[in-house]
């Protein structure tokens, strides 16, 4: 207990740390706690300038004024007692771990998966989940140690900015409740009346207990988990509980199809002919799929893009000597980790001709008419992923060798698929390179990356006939190129030349390797 001295002139009270002299109580208290603390009611005592601070648990402190009420000299006879939780403080050892700014502009995530569940034991900087926002995949770690009392999203969930993920007891003997009113149903002894445990023990029965996973699969199969009946321990819904609810609701519905099956087929014996479809029971439902991660990001980028005047430029390039470098290279590759592809040259011939053409490698400011020559080549690689299309791109692109650009890309590729990317990963890119030969096409007409003003959309490589001089034909590997600009920043002669240059590069790499660094 709080060791305590009153005096009945000039009365001091002594807690802890605190030393404050106390001559009259004029506003009343005010409840605080810290992160690890219990609630702790303030008690004001004094003028503004000169005030005492007692903290002390709920009970205890109802308890002291009971038995110490004759030796204030209050102000006046009767006072107001407040232990109402501040919203932003831990309550009873539990610390609400909230969703933290996870970069610049960014104000919602969607919560991918947990790596614990409720009741476990978790240390300080321990993953607890991931999230994805537009530009990236988190993990989100712990600042305390403790132990997880409730977890508040399932994944798949959107959670905005400084929401709260999940709570943490970081006190072993602290009750887990936020927010208390204990004046409520306590009189001054503190003693008769409901307990704060009686009172968490109440609330937590109108909770359905299940795990995320569980809260998870019930969403999937869009049924409310507080109709499940739950056969676990305490009333926790199981996943059994989930799909048993499932099958009884769709032998429902299957009987009530079959009712309606047989009331259409009535229907086509009086109507010949007429409501085919519908008295053979087919029924397609419409499915309404919520866009997110990178694909809400694409939302944002294509709409954006959609307002800028392109103007595109088509070319086809030989690629007989590239075609032969690659095979080069992989036959005198002694890496298994490196698979040399035509990608990696086509970026280092690409800033090559940018060093000469650096309007292609810009951005623009509107508002202040204002365009950026950019100094470093990141070129922005656009990937197809199970996640949607990301554009990471490799920085400094003037700088690498094309082995170091094989590397790079391949990593990129990796971090891709498996949604992992760093926001450094996808931010910062200057022009932008996308590829959708790999999968098919000769060429696509592609739409800028903003605030880029330029991207190329690579074709597939494909043999096809060409006339010599002499009128002879003969096989050529021939790639289209097609490439879109901002024609507010880049006319067309610009864009010409730059290809030209690129195409040089591409059909005699001797002069990519004579003026390479």
């Amino acid at each position: 207990m709080l060791c305590r001295r009153m005096h009945q002139r000039k009365p001091w009270i002594t807690c802890r740390r605190w030393l404050y002299s106390s001559t009259a109580l004029t506003r009343p208290p005010v409840a605080t706690g810290g992160p690890g603390q219990g609630p702790t009611t303030t008690l004001s005592l004094g003028s503004t300038s000169q005030a005492s601070i007692f903290p002390c648990s709920t009970m205890s402190f109802l308890q002291y004024i009971k038995l110490n009420e004759s030796n204030y000299e209050f102000g006046m006879r009767r006072c107001c007692f407040s232990t109402q939780v501040v919203v932003d403080s831990p309550v009873g050892g539990i610390v609400d771990i909230p969703l933290a700014q996870t970069g610049e502009g960014i104000a919602e995530c969607e919560l991918l998966k947990w790596f614990i569940q409720e009741g476990d034991e978790v240390e300080e900087f321990q993953p607890l989940c991931e999230v994805q926002s537009d530009k990236a995949t988190i993990e989100i770690t712990s600042r305390y140690k403790g132990k997880v009392s409730q977890i508040l999203h399932v994944p798949g969930n959107i959670v905005k900015v400084g929401e709260t993920l999940l709570k943490m007891i970081v006190d072993e003997t602290a009750c887990p409740m936020q927010t208390l009113h204990p004046l409520d149903n306590l009189d001054c002894n503190g003693l008769e009346g409901d307990s704060p445990s009686s009172v968490l023990q109440r609330s937590a029965i109108k909770k359905v207990l299940s795990t995320p996973a569980v809260r998870s699969l019930a969403k999937e199969y869009g049924i409310d988990i507080n109709d499940v009946v739950g056969t676990g321990k305490d009333g926790r819904v199981l996943r059994e509980d989930v799909l048993n609810y499932v099958a009884k609701k769709e032998n429902i519905k299957d009987l009530t199809s079959l009712g309606a099956y047989s009331g259409e087929q009535s229907q086509v014996a009086d109507n010949s002919f007429e409501g085919i479809s519908g008295a053979y029971g087919w029924e397609f439902e419409d499915k309404t799929v919520t866009l997110r991660g990178y694909q809400r990001a694409m939302i944002k980028s294509m709409s954006s893009a959609a307002k800028i005047p392109h103007f595109h430029y088509v070319e086809e390039i030989n690629c007989d000597a590239l075609v032969e470098l690659k095979s080069s290279f992989h036959n005198e590759n002694s890496d298994p980790d490196v698979k040399f592809t035509f990608l990696p040259i086509l970026i280092k011939s690409l800033s090559m001709a940018i060093s000469k053409y650096p309007w292609l490698n810009s951005s623009l400011n509107e508002e202040l008419n204002e365009v950026t020559l950019k100094g470093s080549h990141n070129v922005g690689v656009a990937m197809a992923t199970p996640h949607g299309l990301v554009v990471p791109n490799i920085k400094k692109v003037q700088s690498l060798s094309i082995l170091e650009i094989t590397k790079e890309l391949s990593r990129l590729q990796q971090l891709a698929l498996a949604n992992k990317l760093n926001p450094d990963d996808i931010t910062g890119g200057t022009i932008t390179l996308s590829n959708i030969g790999a999968i098919g096409g000769k060429f696509g007409s592609p739409l800028v990356n903003v605030p880029e003003v330029c991207i190329i959309a690579l074709g597939r490589i494909q043999k096809v006939p060409q006339f010599a001089e002499d009128g002879n034909v003969y096989p050529m590997s021939v790639l289209t190129v097609n490439i879109g600009a901002d024609h507010r920043v880049l006319d067309g002669a610009t864009v010409a030349r730059f290809c030209n240059e690129w195409k040089l590069y591409i059909e005699k790499p001797e002069l990519l390797m004579l003026h390479m660094r």
